[in-house]
């Protein structure tokens, strides 16, 4: 039977083979589950475990560094040769020889002996739990492996690979100057280590593993010798090779039951390490239950959350649609006729994403909330990716980039996306600019097209980037969400009104209930409705109109008329679809010259 090869692994036989690089670090999902193959059977075991095995070939000794633990071989014969090498570097003759000349040796010459064999083996036994002391020695392991002797034939006929675990805890990135002395000293060992041109064009590699090329030490990790090999989430053909593989090694009746397929089981763990999948796998199995679609959607909900943090994402599950929206009438049949369908298509057909701007107020947030709820797919409110941590805020993207490429459909929510997306401008501080970059460099990624879907929600679109307001990201469609007007106030104020009053109110009454909210808001006409309903509950039966007026004029709007009418102006000049525009704009052709006037003059009152 023969070892289940990756396409990470595949890629970095590659690098190997061709010398291209002979430092690497895996990064991604390091902490998972890898299918090894150990005497014809199938196991899922470490990282680590998983590339010793397939590099545990002739010609090959592989090494192992974990942080907590002592250098290790994987074989007593590798173990003796790389013994033997070093005796003969440091000595000139090998283990049986350097034993026979301590005999007839006597004084210093013995001494001297006895150091040579004695420093490699305290050597090795003094570097657990001393990661500077094990990375120098690996560094002369490879110093060793290319030296020759005097007929000029090398000490070490054998390739190292060194496999060195939690690289971000031997090298960690920080500024220099809160490094102690032996945190700078092990980034020097590497420093010097990956770009010595004699390892550079020999033949040992290093590979380093760490979740994130972000978290090794800058002086190391910006290295162009150091080339990076990312692991992926586990594919659905993964994810259900391993449910297979779960299946048949379970015991008599412990055999999972599932509600369908062990494919369609595959195809709802979208998103899970394979870690992750068999803590599900064994809880049905231990349960003898039935497992549910229900169960794995929380179980997929409550592993990624716990892996970027419920302050960083949360699962949107909207209990109202768009027929429970009020008002809106024109823009609902455009987000019915032409978003939702651009958002459930797939391939080239497939909106990138949209943005939504509007003034404070106007119900953007609970509006495009019922079109998450139309779409039926999996919805993730970005809440805050960035930490205060260092370095933390590269992590948390990565981890998400990863979360995006295993789910099969997706939409990204950022609700305030002017705060949560920063610029990319010079005063912008650079983990933002880095951050916005990537985030704008995903929406425009051709494999997720179709697949990840983002919705940008803000009442500032102005002060989004530039670059996001593109055509192929969020700029594909901006959508206006302005006051009520016309019929959409007629039907506001019926939902406000009626309730209290027990019937629709008259003509003439509505004429009467205009002309005392006007310029209200989507939020205004909430709060009325909320105010009259707690006053008929307190008064114990329902409201006379005259009644309902007086409390109504009684509300004074709040002092944000000029700010919310700067917003919705830069909403109207970022708009991208005419039909989505006031009637006034269709016969007169000059009126978006004179919003953009009126701009500046807000602008010069200071209002922003």
């Amino acid at each position: 039977m023969k070892a289940h090869v990756y396409p990470f692994l595949k890629e970095a036989g590659r690098v190997i083979n061709s010398g291209q690089a002979r430092s690497l670090v895996f990064t991604g999902n390091i902490h998972d589950l890898f299918c090894a193959v150990d005497s014809n059977r199938e196991d899922y075991v470490p990282l680590v475990h998983y590339l010793a095995s397939v590099w545990n070939l002739p010609g090959i000794i592989v090494i192992v560094y974990e942080l907590n633990g002592p250098i290790r071989f994987l074989d007593d014969a590798g173990a003796q040769k790389m013994r033997d090498a070093w005796l003969r570097w440091r000595s000139g003759c090998d283990g049986n020889e350097l034993a026979v000349k301590r005999l007839t040796a006597k004084g210093k010459a013995a001494a001297d002996l006895d150091h040579i064999v004695g420093t490699y083996d305290e050597s090795l036994r003094k570097a657990v739990n001393n990661p500077t002391l094990a990375l120098e020695l690996l560094r002369q392991m490879c110093l060793c492996s290319r030296s020759e002797d005097g007929r000029r034939q090398p000490l070490l006929s054998e390739r190292l690979i060194l496999i060195v675990e939690s690289a971000d805890m031997v090298i960690p990135e920080a500024p220099i100057v809160s490094l102690s002395d032996k945190d700078r000293q092990r980034v020097h060992i590497c420093h010097d280590w990956f770009s010595d041109p004699g390892f550079v064009n020999g033949e040992d590699t290093v590979v380093l593993i760490a979740e994130s090329r972000s978290r090794l030490h800058h002086r190391v990790s910006a290295l162009p010798h150091l080339l990076e090999v990312e692991v992926p989430s586990p594919a659905p053909s993964t994810r259900k090779h391993f449910i297979s593989w779960f299946n048949r090694t379970q015991l008599g009746d412990r055999k999972i039951k599932l509600w369908g397929t062990q494919g369609r089981l595959a195809a709802f763990t979208a998103g899970l390490s394979l870690h992750a999948l068999m803590q599900l796998l064994k809880g049905s199995a231990h349960e003898n239950k039935t497992l549910t679609q229900e169960t794995v959607i929380a179980k997929v909900e409550s592993y990624i959350q716990s892996q970027l943090g419920e302050g960083v994402v949360e699962f949107k599950k909207p209990q109202h649609s768009l027929k429970d929206i009020v008002g809106f009438g024109r823009l609902k049949t455009f987000l019915r006729a032409e978003l939702i369908p651009r958002f459930s298509a797939g391939g080239e057909e497939a909106l990138a994403g949209a943005a939504v701007a509007g003034p404070i107020g106007g119900g953007k947030t609970f509006l495009f909330e019922a079109v998450a709820a139309e779409l039926n797919m999996v919805v993730l409110v970005i809440k805050n990716i960035r930490s205060q941590w260092f370095g933390q805020t590269d992590v948390l993207f990565e981890r998400l980039r990863r979360v995006l490429h295993a789910l099969s459909k997706v939409l990204i929510f950022i609700d305030e996306a002017d705060t949560q997306l920063g610029g990319v401008d010079a005063d912008a501080h650079p983990t933002e600019r880095r951050l916005t970059g990537r985030i704008q460099a995903m929406m425009s990624d051709p494999q997720l097209r179709g697949r990840v879907v983002w919705l940008l929600v803000t009442a500032r679109i102005h002060l989004l980037s530039p670059d996001l307001r593109r055509p192929g990201r969020a700029g594909d469609l901006i959508i206006p969400v302005l006051d009520p007007e016309g019929k959409d106030v007629d039907e506001f104020l019926n939902w406000v009104v009626q309730p209290v009053l027990g019937k629709k109110p008259s003509a003439e009454q509505l004429r009467s209930l205009k002309n005392a909210t006007a310029s209200c808001s989507a939020a205004g006409y909430a709060s009325l409705r909320s105010e009259l309903k707690a006053k008929s509950t307190s008064s114990g039966g329902r409201l006379s109109f005259e009644t309902i007026l007086e409390i109504i004029r009684d509300h004074l709007p709040p002092a944000i008329t000029a700010t919310r009418r700067y917003q919705t102006l830069q909403a109207l000049v970022n708009c991208t679809r005419r039909r989505l525009l006031p009637e006034e704009v269709k016969s007169d052709p000059k009126i978006r010259e004179r919003w953009e006037t009126e701009l500046l003059q807000l602008e010069s009152q200071g209002i922003r």
